[in-house]
């Protein structure tokens, strides 16, 4: 027969733009031993495309369509309309009527047939477009079968599918339909089968949902379904639904909706038998295609049919281990504030520069936690560690009551007795010479590394390199520089837990930690106000900067009065803090320095909310309230028995963190300092690779590691489909949302906050800078869409510390992700921000312009209107 038709087990798996995702798994299915699937064939796209080959209407429609994005919903809906018409009306060509006559009558053209679209970009692995086409079933006669093939083909172009490509990504003009014409199977029982859980992750446990009749109604959401949890052959959970309706095809063609009789409705849709039964079938299918499936399933006469089975594309990858042992990992991420994914060259620096266990996936970083879970000591430790953030502390709690990761057999050690960070900490040298000389020991350090460098090309770089993070990891793991910050943060817990016990007053750390010295990042937010008050006198540098939208808008702003000195300004700040970015502990990520830009709207924001020399205000006004917090707590404190002694403690405590807390943000800015002048060195050997034709593009080497790139550079060549896959990945690694917790079997694990006395609809978090506050919401999932007001309180899925001169302008922040230690936590305390992390879905639960009220010392978000 023609190429306009091939039966299932004519499909081969090279042939998907020929039948479609739906298609080809059918084919495969088709080929599994013991798997029955319902006899059927595919319409290829050849069929589609003759159809409309030459039709003038479609193509300038598809045209006007390739033009709008997924917010001109109306006019999508009018184009989409019109070419679902065009297609309908358009003639089936000949040869495929002909095709499908002649396999209907080997199949038998009296059976009822179901009429599937497969779509060339559907039940791909990183993308399922469940859902998007149309599906007709108990189709009968030949006539109707054709008329339902054209009905498939225009379902291509339903609004739902094109919105679902528009936002995907995938190019209307090149995806085409196959359509599927199977054999109906009228079952007693259907549903649907992940051999995953999709909620939990775990893939040692199945999912089954089942109902009566048809699948359809459980697809439509018309009926709820028995779940079934499976494991290892034994039913570990059973949910029973109420089912009233179920859906059955007609003897005359199409299907009806029916009551269930009352004895029915409660009964359970399948027997424990056919549960463990469709499990074995199900870990079949998947060893077949090798990763989780999501598999539609009938059952008929006492047999199970399979009718269709794609990739699970929600699950969060696993961390690869090279042994069978049972891991637990934990996110580096919501640790570093930082869950987007990181490209591979920043992973494997990441990986060069870190002394823990760590793993990756899904573009992110994971610790190995599992040998510290194999012993009372290392567990106590661990969750000491953590408990600073209650959602890690949850997490693991409930791996350790899962009994996930055994304790090692006849373990003696014993657990660690109970000790507070809030214990005193060792005497340690209160000097703030210590953090001077540990600035300029960096800033030398760096100063060598630039003029070293500039000397190194070609393999001779990467040896050079190598070598320098060693430098950088004794820095960075510096026991002096660890000391110093740590006595600062001992000593805030101390505070806390102190003189919430003697004075009743809860966070008072939080107060004596504004405008302390040498605090690098809050340093960064106040100075970018003094490049406000340069550009401030200049309305035509202001005017200019407001509607500019190039790159190299610094080199147009001498043309304007002013402008010499605004980029003057600019290119100052630049020099100090330009290696910064969000997400910069990923070295892929566009540094200030590469595109300038993204300071504006921020500058803009400073000139428009505040009068000149706010950052010299701002500072002082904060060094104010924490000398007068001081005063305030020694002088209560001396009214209390043993009260100087109490009190001669507590200024101790105080000189420590004012001494030091600042410093706590330096090593990483002599991190990233170091990074952007390795990356510029990198870009250079990108260049000439660009130039001999090994890279299309300078940026492709950000999808390549450390080691492949020094192997490319050695030898000039290089496999293009590297870069092409792993550009592919990272699309899908940035659609998932990292676990906090994840084991080897998959499972994820969060903690909750277990507080009470709050009001009825608060949104918990942890609270990390003390204050309430009352607000216009900002929601905001990039740092370049800020457009603030004073007064705004900031949303937002994580920062680190490029986004701190949006502080200067906010009155309280909120993030998903973030603990009392972390870089956001830190300079909200410093500049007096009421704040609240670790708030799950913030983004998602408060939407931009509500009215808020945020209680950073209590812990929790209120939606006031």
């Amino acid at each position: 027969m023609s190429s306009m038709v091939l039966g299932f087990h004519e499909i081969e798996k090279s042939q998907l733009y020929l039948v479609g995702g739906k298609g080809l798994n059918l084919g495969e299915l088709s080929k599994i031993d013991g798997i029955q699937v319902p006899e059927g064939f595919c319409i290829t796209t050849a069929g589609y495309q003759k159809a409309i080959g030459q039709n003038e209407t479609y193509h300038a429609l598809l045209q006007q369509l390739t033009m709008l994005n997924a917010d001109d919903r109306d006019q999508i809906g009018e184009i989409s309309g019109k070419i679902r018409q065009t297609i309908t009306e358009a003639e089936i060509p000949s040869d495929v009527v002909e095709s499908v006559t002649h396999y209907l009558s080997r199949f038998g053209e009296e059976h009822a047939y179901a009429v599937r679209s497969s779509a060339t970009a559907e039940d791909l692995p990183h993308a399922s477009f469940a859902g998007q086409q149309d599906t007709y079933l108990n189709i009968i006669g030949v006539d109707a079968i054709l008329e339902h093939i054209s009905k498939c083909w225009a379902s291509l172009f339903t609004d739902r599918a094109v919105i679902y490509r528009i936002q995907n990504g995938f190019d209307h003009r090149h995806i085409y339909l196959s359509v599927i014409i199977q054999k109906m199977v009228f079952p007693q029982a259907s549903g649907i089968l992940f051999t995953a859980d999709p909620m939990s992750g775990n893939r040692k446990q199945l999912s089954i949902d089942a109902s009566f009749g048809l699948g359809e109604a459980l697809v439509s959401g018309l009926v709820s379904a028995d779940n079934y949890k499976v494991q290892g052959g034994e039913i570990v959970d059973k949910r029973i639904a109420a089912k009233t309706l179920a859906i059955y095809g007609r003897k005359e063609g199409g299907t009806e909706t029916r009551q269930i009789g009352p004895a029915q409705q409660k009964a359970q849709t399948l027997t424990d038998e056919h549960i463990v039964q469709l499990e074995r079938i199900g870990r079949q299918v998947e060893a077949y295609f090798g990763q989780p499936q999501d598999i539609e399933w009938c059952l008929a006469d006492d047999a199970f049919y399979i009718v269709q089975s794609r990739p699970i594309t929600t699950l969060y990858p696993i961390p690869e281990a090279n042994d069978q042992d049972n891991h637990v990992y934990l996110s580096v991420g919501h640790q570093q504030m930082m869950t987007d994914p990181i490209k591979p060259l920043g992973l494997s620096f990441y990986l060069l520069i870190t002394p823990a266990p760590m793993r990756t996936a899904g573009g992110r970083l994971f610790i190995d936690i599992a040998p510290r879970l194999t012993t009372n000591a290392g567990r106590e430790a661990l969750l000491k560690n953590l408990e600073s953030d209650p959602l890690f502390i949850g997490a693991i709690e409930k791996v350790i009551e899962r009994d996930f990761i055994k304790l090692v057999p006849n373990d003696q050690t014993a657990p660690i007795p109970a000790k507070s960070n809030t214990d005193k900490p060792a005497a340690f040298e209160n000097d703030p010479a210590i953090v001077s000389d540990l600035i300029q020991r960096n800033q030398a350090s760096i100063a060598a590394l630039k003029q070293k460098i500039q000397m190194k090309s070609g393999a001779e770089l990467f040896d050079f390199i190598l070598e320098d993070i060693q430098e950088l990891r004794r820095i960075l793991f510096d026991p002096q520089s660890t000391a110093v910050f740590m006595s600062a943060i001992n000593a805030t817990f101390w505070i806390n837990e102190h003189m919430n016990k003697w004075l009743g007053e809860k966070n008072a750390a939080d107060t004596l930690s504004q405008s302390v010295p040498n605090n690098i990042t809050s340093e960064m937010g106040l100075a970018l106000l003094d490049v406000a008050d340069v550009i401030r006198p200049y309305p035509e540098v202001i005017d200019y900067l407001q509607h500019t939208t190039e790159d190299h808008f610094l080199d147009e702003l001498v043309k304007f009065d002013g402008g010499r000195e605004a980029r003057e300004a600019i290119y100052d700040y630049l020099s100090k803090y330009g290696m910064r970015c969000t997400g910069e502990i990923d070295i892929s990520r566009t540094r200030w320095s590469e595109k300038p830009l993204t300071l504006v709207p921020m500058i803009l924001s400073n000139i428009k909310n505040f009068e000149p020399h706010e950052s010299r205000r701002k500072f002082e006004q904060g060094r104010q309230e924490a000398l007068a917090k001081e005063q305030e707590l020694l002088n209560r404190l001396r009214q209390l028995p043993d009260g100087d002694q109490k009190a001669d403690e507590t200024k101790r405590m105080i000189d420590l963190v004012r001494n030091f807390i600042g410093y706590r943000e330096y090593p990483k800015y002599g991190w990233v300092s170091r990074y952007f002048v390795y990356k510029q060195a990198l870009l250079k050997e990108a260049e000439r690779l660009v130039q001999a034709g090994v890279l299309h593009d300078i940026e492709d080497i950000y999808y390549l590691t450390f080691e492949e790139l020094h192997e490319a550079v050695r030898t000039n060549m290089l496999d293009d489909r590297i870069i092409s896959k792993r550009k592919d990945e990272y699309k899908v690694y940035e659609k998932l949302t990292p676990p906090r917790v994840i084991t080897s079997d998959g499972e994820m694990f969060r903690g909750s906050y277990k507080r009470g006395d709050l009001p009825a609809d608060a949104i918990l978090g942890l609270p990390v800078s003390s204050g309430v506050i009352e607000g216009r919401a900002r929601v905001l999932l990039s740092m370049e869409d800020a457009a603030l007001e004073e007064g705004d309180i900031l949303v937002t899925a994580f920062t680190d510390p490029s986004w701190t001169p949006l502080f200067v302008s906010i009155k309280g922040l909120i993030t998903e992700v973030g603990g009392l230690m972390t870089h956001g936590a830190v300079i909200a305390r410093e500049y007096g921000l009421p704040a609240v992390v670790g708030v799950d879905h913030a983004t998602k639960l408060i939407k931009d312009g509500q009215r808020i009220r945020v209680n950073g010392t209590e812990g929790y978000i209120e939606i006031l209107e």
